[in-house]
């Protein structure tokens, strides 16, 4: 998969793929329209991150390529890559106990409090991870 170079792009699945952490500079796209939303995309070696509709979805530390990027009323799921291994903190909703999956299998569950954030670590120097956030 490697670096998504276009930074942002819809796929004919519905989903998003964005990110290109072989970047030395920051690299950013604004007012990505698909499906009804909005995105903006920050990315390069240090970190990627991703809003949708200005509000808070995806960063990794440091910097990844994220493919097929879904967020549903009940979840995530994605497949992540990079040259090291990442810290992913996603926004979802607050409170809420969710399970984490990589590569299927049960990574465990964590809470989001009231930020709705979570983070969890993606040993990506293994090679690319499927990645599914589940209530």
């Amino acid at each position: 998969m490697a670096a998504i170079s276009e930074l942002l792009r819809a796929e004919s699945d519905g989903t998003v793929s964005f990110g290109d952490y072989t970047q030395d500079a920051k690299k950013k796209l604004e007012n990505f329209a698909h499906a009804g939303n909005v995105y903006k995309v920050k990315t390069f070696r240090e970190i990627t991150k991703l809003e949708m509709n200005d509000g808070f979805v995806y960063e990794s530390v440091p910097g990844t390529a994220v493919s097929h990027f879904n967020a549903g009323a009940d979840g995530v799921s994605f497949t992540a890559e990079g040259d090291s291994d990442a810290q992913v903190t996603l926004g979802l909703k607050e409170n809420t106990t969710y399970h984490i999956f990589v590569d299927d299998k049960d990574a465990g569950a964590m809470a989001t409090g009231i930020s709705g954030k979570v983070s969890f670590s993606l040993p990506l120097t293994e090679g690319p991870k499927r990645v599914k956030i589940a209530e």
